[in-house]
């Protein structure tokens, strides 16, 4: 199988290429092309389609994205025109080329007020312009037609690219203690696992849209307490606060747990919980 992988530099891009190209074909892209087979700036329909029709992949995996969700706020056109616009050039290349999609989207599209895990039959409702623009990517992509995979994450980490988890125990290096949110609930999704699940799928074929996080749920003060006692500081303290004393300009979500239930209901959720992979991810960390 031939895959191309735009947005291949990012944090989970790394770790999609990592996971397909022990036996298949991965062709990369990204913005700068640096380091990648292609340069490929996704708001430009005919720069995209070009790449996408010459490359002929049987499989385009979406990486790329705006992910600043502050700097979303301030720069709505371009989040639009990156997460929503753009998106909708690769969908409809890859119809032109008869290639599958694999979008990537995320837990900002629903409002955050369900009192329980979200489903993939919940109504969207974003409440920033991240989540309106990434919602706005979902909606080109099943329009184009074609196949396509839409797989929703949510508070991603991992070993390459900035992120939460390499925050803290950044800060906890240099901080006697650390406050962090304890009213945003969600589930700490390390970006091997997606990778993991996203080739299960695809060799699946079953086409749709998906959720792919971890099992369980825990707050952004429960995710630090377990890193700080994986790394060896389990009396480091991390005191909990609320969101409001640290205003943001994007809403955040106060419940953004998802719940993996086309996953369940097709080929399994094999997704592991949050915490029992915290230390796999602390030793990929240091390869």
């Amino acid at each position: 199988m031939k895959i191309l992988v735009i947005g291949a530099d990012g944090m989970l891009g790394q770790d999609v290429v990592r996971e397909f190209a022990g036996d298949c074909e991965v062709v990369t892209s990204t913005l700068d092309g640096k380091g990648a087979d292609h340069k490929l700036d996704i708001t430009s329909a005919s720069e995209t389609e070009a790449i996408i029709v010459a490359v002929g992949a049987d499989l385009v995996v979406n990486c790329a994205a705006y992910t600043a969700v502050d700097k979303c706020e301030e720069e709505r056109n371009l989040a639009f025109e990156i997460n929503g616009v753009g998106a909708g050039h690769i969908a409809q290349a890859c119809v032109k080329a008869k290639s599958k999609l694999f979008h990537i989207s995320t837990d900002y599209v629903f409002d955050g007020e369900k009192g329980e895990a979200y489903l993939e039959t919940d109504e969207p409702g974003p409440q920033s312009v991240y989540g309106e623009s990434k919602l706005a990517g979902e909606q080109a992509v099943m329009a184009a037609g074609g196949d396509w995979y839409v797989g929703r994450i949510q508070w991603l980490y991992g070993a390459g690219g900035p992120n939460f988890a390499e925050t803290m125990i950044s800060l906890s290096e240099r901080m006697p203690q650390l406050k962090v949110v304890d009213d945003q609930v969600g589930c700490p999704t390390w970006t091997v696992e997606v990778a993991k699940c996203m080739r299960r799928i695809v060799e699946k074929g079953s086409f749709g849209l998906y959720h792919m996080t971890a099992k369980g749920q825990t707050t952004w003060h429960g995710f630090t307490k377990a890193l700080m006692k994986a790394i060896g500081k389990e009396g480091y303290v991390v005191d909990p606060c609320t969101t409001d004393e640290f205003p943001r300009p994007a809403h955040r979500p106060k419940n953004s747990v998802l719940r993996n239930a086309h996953l369940e209901n097709t080929i399994g959720d094999e997704m592991l919980p949050w915490d029992e992979v915290i230390s796999a991810y602390l030793r990929s960390r240091n390869q």
